[in-house]
């Protein structure tokens, strides 16, 4: 039974060394204690040996290289994924954090629906609170709603790799989260969303500023997912979902167009709450 319930974090590392200890310590400190977190080098650092600097040991975590230097966090989680010992899988970022019970309410529910999402508490670097997203009732969520829900990143997924066992892309230039999620969507017909934030999204300067060529990679791999819906390339366990998929993708699209930050903005301007307003019309 322990066995089932534990959980391979996966959580690719580069230049993490200001970040990683307290997302570290974040699942150190869950009430769920049967897990394996893997922390994979993308930058040849020796992750081991700074966390052991900061005080941070126990014979759960596990060090792997991605054999590259800032190849993106893909490579690194699917070398996780590879070397992953147990069926239930998360994904932490080194500058994200879980909220104490996160697995512990999450894994059951992994089990039981094969996959299962979270309420994001979204902050700065240091820690202030900018804004929730997905917070709310407990509910199933369609392909076609899903988004709709959790409309920023998703990263906060726990799965169930039985039921499905996809890898991230490493050719797309960002939105790989949603491009996994739709591979999830391939055999798990429905998303179980826990309306409590149970994970930390840190917004880091360029996702706060919206800085040089990030809404361009985000246009070129919005579009290029819409291409591939439209094209059949996301065949999912329930077929409706690809037209509320592709109603979101087209929002999210006119969202970027219309998107314009304020400089040094203080809250700073989120995408997140710009989207929203478009979702509701």
């Amino acid at each position: 039974m322990l066995k089932e319930l534990a959980v391979s974090i996966v959580m690719p590392a580069y230049r993490a060394q200001a970040t990683i200890a307290r997302a570290v310590a974040s699942a150190l400190a869950q009430t769920h204690v049967h897990f394996e977190l893997i922390v994979v080098a993308d930058d040849q650092e020796d992750y081991e040996a700074i966390l052991g600097r900061a005080g941070i040991a126990d014979p759960r975590l596990r060090f792997l290289s991605s054999g590259l230097i800032g190849a993106g966090s893909c490579p690194a989680r699917n070398v996780g994924l590879d070397a992953a010992r147990y069926e239930i899988a998360a994904i932490l970022d080194a500058d994200d954090a879980f909220k104490p019970e996160k697995l512990e309410i999450m894994t059951p529910l992994a089990i039981q629906y094969g996959l299962v999402s979270c309420a994001l508490d979204v902050t700065t670097p240091d820690g202030t609170h900018l804004r929730y997203v997905g917070k709310g009732e407990n509910r199933l969520l369609s392909p076609g709603d899903y988004k709709f829900t959790n409309f920023s990143m998703d990263s906060m997924l726990v799965h169930d790799r039985r039921r499905a066992d996809p890898r991230f892309s490493t050719t797309q230039p960002s939105m790989t989260d949603l491009d996994f999620l739709l591979k999830l969507f391939a055999t798990v017909p429905a998303c179980f969303h826990v309306g409590a934030p149970l994970h930390d999204y840190v917004k880091m300067p360029v996702s706060l500023s919206n800085g040089p060529g990030v809404t361009q990679r985000m246009v070129a791999s919005k579009t290029m997912m819409r291409k591939g819906l439209a094209e059949g390339r996301y065949p999912l366990a329930d077929p409706t979902g690809i037209v509320g998929m592709g109603r979101f993708l087209d929002i999210s699209l006119a969202a970027e167009k219309t998107y314009a930050p304020r400089p040094g903005a203080n809250p700073p301007d989120l995408f997140e709450d710009h989207l929203e307003h478009l979702l509701k019309r």
